[in-house]
């Protein structure tokens, strides 16, 4: 608006200092033909001259130029103050189009100050609904988790219902078994008789060599001496109604062998790492294996498939155990602290236990209620299936219990550790009944598995130097001393219907005795 103002008193001065200049030329050029109009009138007034006449003529032509140039000059000028006057109003034009952009101007800027205020009001509005989303997000997971646990809750409700009906059906059918193979011994026999009988509970006849179930003898000789694994044999176990031995092994493999003949039957093949314990269901048709690859391995022992494969522990499982009650439940224990409860009909964990210290054995009681658990600060822990939490305690070694082994009457437990010594607890007191050592004997790692009779009378571990100790627990000393392995025996099963006792050693060979 300044500059126009000063633009616009510029072309007024011009105007004027135009119009004065063409006055005074005006005025020059009338002073300059003063003297020739005074001429001019003077010859008139005098007779005519040709000369003069001449002279008069010209000063008229000139007189003519002048007036034509004076009309130049004023059209010039017209012209001059015609385009200052186009000028001054396309200025004026210009000025009222800068009054309308800034009008426009302080518009926008009023908008944009609105919408900045509504994108504000925006924001915290996200905000809040961000913060709304989180809080419904943390009750989705709080109710997803519950829902998790009350599936879970449920199904460990229903499993225990059905583990309790078929308890009930198993006993019943015991019971009726019983009643009647007492009504036809007493049918055949005397009271008398039927008296003098020694009857170890309720054996059930159908079961394959429980004829053969007699008292355990001292080992004194060796019958085979198998080549079973490379890299080493870690654990052993005989089946429960017969004499065939099932081996596992650092070559991943499990193998099933014939006592008798010390030749392999069977060969069970899809673990991805060591074996370091094996288990077999009560009525052995299922073998579950602990493996350093942090998974379990359930094999079918008749087709050799793998039933499943459990998965949840995050360091490798060093120790498994089978429900002496059901075919439906395990525990297992690894190397990150945890005791892990399997449901083996789905393939699925329905409880962990995590415990202080890292737990290297684990057996479960003969009803399955109670774990017994075996750990890396020497102590003996009982605890509840159900609830997952800890029963009992007991300070059982000086160093790392190695080995938790239930006896075949389900009243003793007995548990080796890095210390050297084997003590036999009362499985409903925790009192130690007897405790067993032995000069130069030095147990070889932190897995170590020795074992009882099947009658309880001796203890059997395998030492650093390669020799199977066995021990009487009548006399409470080491009775017998078998010597055959070249290194060190990391395991030690005995049969429980025959007279003979396996070990295992560090280079993969496995030794029956008898």
């Amino acid at each position: 608006m300044e500059e126009a103002a000063v633009m616009e008193e510029r072309m007024g001065l011009a105007v004027v200092q135009a119009c004065r200049a063409l006055r005074q030329r005006h005025r020059e050029e009338e002073g300059a033909h003063g003297p020739a109009l005074a001429a001019l009138f003077t010859a008139l007034s005098r007779p005519p001259d040709g000369e003069l006449h001449g002279k008069m003529e010209a000063l008229q032509l000139e007189l003519s130029q002048s007036y034509q140039k004076q009309s130049q000059l004023s059209e010039q000028l017209l012209h001059e103050v015609t385009g200052a006057q186009a000028f001054r109003e396309q200025l004026v034009e210009r000025e009222n189009s800068i009054v309308q952009l800034q009008a426009e101007l302080l518009g926008a800027r009023g908008r944009v100050t609105q919408l900045e205020e509504e994108l504000e009001k925006k924001e915290r509005a996200l905000e809040a609904s961000i913060e709304e989303m989180k809080a419904l997000r943390i009750q989705v997971e709080e109710l997803d988790a519950k829902l998790v646990k009350a599936q879970a809750d449920n199904r460990m409700l229903i499993d225990r219902w059905m583990e309790q009906k078929m308890k009930d059906a198993e006993r019943l059918n015991e019971a009726n078994a019983m009643y009647e193979d007492m009504m036809e011994r007493f049918k055949g026999k005397t009271l008398d008789d039927l008296a003098r009988a020694q009857v170890d509970g309720i054996v059930r006849h159908s079961e394959a060599g429980a004829e053969d179930y007699v008292e355990s003898g001292m080992p004194t000789s060796l019958r085979h001496a198998m080549r079973a694994h490379d890299g080493g044999c870690s654990t052993l176990k005989f089946e429960h109604g017969g004499g065939s031995l099932i081996s596992g092994g650092h070559d991943r493999l499990v193998r099933t062998w014939d006592t008798e003949r010390g030749v392999p039957l069977a060969t069970l093949r899809g673990c991805l790492g060591s074996v370091l314990d094996l288990t077999l269901s009560h009525d052995d048709t299922m073998v579950l294996a602990a493996s350093a690859d942090h998974k379990l391995y359930l094999w079918e022992v008749q087709s050799g498939r793998i039933r499943h494969t459990l998965t949840g522990h995050a360091e490798k499982v060093c120790a498994v155990d089978y429900s002496k009650a059901s075919n439906r439940r395990a525990v297992s224990a690894a190397q990150d602290r945890t005791i892990k409860i399997w449901d083996l009909q789905t393939g699925y964990g329905v409880n962990t236990i995590v415990c202080h210290s890292n737990c290297n054995a684990v057996a479960l009681t003969m009803d399955g209620d109670i774990v017994c658990s075996g750990h890396m600060d020497g102590n003996l822990r009982l605890w509840d299936v159900r609830s997952g939490k800890s029963a009992s305690e007991v300070a059982a070694h000086g160093q790392g219990i190695t080995s938790v082994s239930l006896s075949k009457s389900g009243n003793a437990i007995l548990t080796s550790g890095r210390d050297n010594v084997h003590t036999i607890f009362d499985v409903r007191t925790l009192e130690a009944q007897a405790s067993f050592r032995a000069l130069g004997f030095r147990v070889a790692t932190n897995w170590s598995r020795s074992c009882l009779s099947g009658d309880e009378s001796y203890v059997s571990a395998g030492s650093i130097d390669g020799s199977v100790l066995v021990w009487s627990r009548r006399l409470n000393e080491t009775e017998n001393s078998l010597k055959h392995h070249p290194s060190a025996v990391l395991a030690c099963a005995w049969s429980n219907v025959r007279r003979r006792l396996a070990s295992a050693d560090k280079n993969g060979g496995i030794c029956i005795w008898e």
